[in-house]
């Protein structure tokens, strides 16, 4: 049997329609802007199977600066599909889940952007503090405080 080769997981990628409310919304979350660039032509087409394409890109980075988001917006070619208000039991990728420090200020911060917490906050088993929002255009995030040692 062959090891694996994988060393960490870099970045999970996220498709937007408006890329400044996106950064701004992941930035009072806390997110930093990495960099912002576009990625274009027929070489990222082979990557992607898309041919070629014209994207802009923005990679947002923890604190921790061990994971980061890559926000994108098409232009072309166009988005072909909605995933943004599957509901949570949903087949394929759903939710990226934070962990933060002070769940409620959070929560009242990120309303601002429209945010909206999808069903409440819980206590679970008085180790973490959790809900799933929804955020800038709709998408799903997940956020837990541990409140174990508090």
């Amino acid at each position: 049997m062959t090891k694996s080769n994988l060393l960490s997981m870099h970045n999970v990628g996220i498709v937007v329609e408006n890329l400044d409310n996106a950064i701004s919304f992941f930035t009072d979350l806390g997110l930093t802007l990495e960099g912002r660039a576009m990625v274009e032509g027929e070489w990222a087409g082979r990557v992607t199977g898309l041919g070629n394409q014209s994207v802009e890109i923005a990679m947002m980075v923890t604190p921790d600066g061990h994971s980061r988001l890559e926000l994108s917006r098409f232009i072309t070619p166009t988005t072909i599909a909605d995933h943004r208000t599957a509901p949570v039991n949903s087949l394929g990728y759903l939710r990226v889940m934070f962990a933060v420090d002070n769940i409620d200020e959070l929560v009242a911060r990120l309303s601002e952007h429209g945010a909206e917490v999808v069903g409440e906050v819980i206590n679970y088993e008085n180790i973490y503090r959790l809900c799933y929002i929804r955020g800038v255009e709709g998408l799903l995030i997940g956020i837990a405080e541990d409140i174990s040692k508090k």
